[in-house]
């Protein structure tokens, strides 16, 4: 099954990551029908998603991203257009909350 791995360094503490990490969980259910779960820890959330053919958790602590996905047969053929729509999604929200 084909994987996507996408990590993000970021300045925002664990505070401003919380804000972009539930926006885009927000997006992903919204857009993409998933599932979100949102576990907020210490020093470290975790995230975790899942809809029919893709799953995986977005790690978020104050200074990076790291997404893991596995994706179905299905959607594994669109690999590379899904990593490249998620970055692009993590790093507008990165951007936003910048600005904020």
């Amino acid at each position: 099954m084909p994987d996507i791995h996408i990590h993000r360094e970021h300045e925002l503490g664990l505070s401003g990551a919380r804000e972009v990490a539930t926006g885009w969980a927000e997006k992903a259910e919204r857009k993409l029908d998933m599932s979100c779960r949102y576990e907020e820890g210490e020093a470290e959330d975790v995230l975790h998603f899942s809809r029919a053919g893709a799953q995986g958790t977005l790690h978020v602590n104050a200074e990076r991203f790291e997404l893991h996905a596995t994706l179905g047969f299905l959607l594994g053929s669109f690999k590379d257009q899904i990593e490249q729509e998620i970055g692009r999604q993590l790093d507008e929200l990165i951007g936003q909350q910048r600005a904020a």
